[in-house]
């Protein structure tokens, strides 16, 4: 057993959260085996083509995923889970919180323009000489020589 897969005590605990399994169009792949490679995904960062075949196609791995996200079947596995641990008094409720890490990253990385935002030379000359101070880039320089 690997240590992103489900153990037997904790496949127990949320088996009766899952969608029943059958109806038309057939049988749906052993959920339990689903869910471990969704794990793996999740565990490794892999891309959902590269799901070893053990856990079977990963087009029903990554449509699972995506519709027990959307019905909200992890929200309802964490929230039980949770209780579980609040009652067995394992949780300590003044550092329980939720990462909010974040990471800066430059405008480009949003889509954003390189460089900044374009100036105004006419303004930026202005502004320079309105402070008393002497420009401070050479295409300032340039700029005032010029005209």
């Amino acid at each position: 057993m690997r240590r992103y897969e489900l153990t037997d005590e904790q496949w127990r605990l949320i088996v009766d959260l899952l969608p029943p399994t059958g109806g038309e169009g057939g049988q749906w792949r052993d959920h339990r085996q689903v869910l471990n490679g969704i794990f793996w995904i999740l565990h490794t960062g892999a891309q959902w083509r590269e799901l070893p075949e053990r856990y079977g196609s990963w087009k029903t791995a990554n449509g699972r995923f995506r519709r027990w996200t959307r019905e909200g079947l992890f929200d309802r596995i964490l929230e039980r889970l949770r209780v579980r641990l609040d009652e067995q008094g394992r949780i300590d409720w003044d550092l329980w919180c939720v990462d909010g890490t974040s990471v800066r990253a430059s405008r480009s990385a949003a889509g954003g323009p390189k460089g900044g935002l374009p100036r105004s030379p006419a303004t930026t000359r202005w502004a320079a000489a309105e402070g008393g101070t002497a420009p401070r880039s050479s295409w300032l320089l340039t700029a005032t020589a010029i005209r």
